[in-house]
């Protein structure tokens, strides 16, 4: 066994280890998307609590709201921006869907402690609030991965598959006598 056989080997290792680097790269992009966004939902929420009469669930949909317009640029242009772009619609209106459902998520947590168990206070809402936007995070990136910021065809399946052709051994020519 060659130097060849140990090449073969480890071009799966090598293939693994650069998957799990992308999805590191990808969970951190989302991450720091993510991490702007709660700033600009615990900044609106919290300013909206303490400044007008509007009851702490409305707020906080609200606040929601203005983080999921922050995000939706953030991963479009940050995050996802080697994603595919030709069905912007379609991206837009499964984006929407999906922000929504973190939307139930999140405020649902914020509704069942203040509605359900009477826990109103200032620190109680904003803990509740990080609970709440924990679990709609989780539900978020897997959505948004899976079905509104749909991956290209992988270059990396493409480059394989040539250099597939390119070790394949080479068949001998038949040779034609003339007579």
């Amino acid at each position: 066994m060659g130097s060849g056989s140990t090449e073969l080997r480890d071009r799966p290792r090598s293939a693994v280890r650069e998957r799990f680097d992308l999805l590191v790269r990808e969970v951190a992009k989302f991450g720091a998307v993510g991490a702007l966004g709660t700033v600009v939902n615990f900044g609106v929420s919290n300013l909206l609590w303490h400044t007008t009469s509007l009851q702490a669930v409305r707020a906080n949909v609200i606040a929601t709201v203005v983080a999921i317009a922050c995000n939706y640029v953030g991963f479009r242009y940050f995050t996802y921006r080697d994603r595919d772009k030709s069905a912007r619609t379609k991206e837009l209106t499964l984006f929407l869907a999906f922000s929504f459902v973190g939307l139930i998520i999140e405020n649902g947590v914020l509704y069942a402690a203040i509605y359900g168990f009477g826990w109103d206070s200032p620190v109680q809402r904003n803990v509740f609030k990080v609970l709440g936007i924990g679990i709609a995070t989780l539900f978020r990136f897997w959505s948004y991965r899976s079905w509104v910021f749909r991956a290209l065809p992988a270059r990396e399946t493409v480059a394989s598959a040539e250099s597939f052709l390119d070790t394949e051994p080479e068949r001998p020519r038949p040779t034609h006598r003339v007579s």
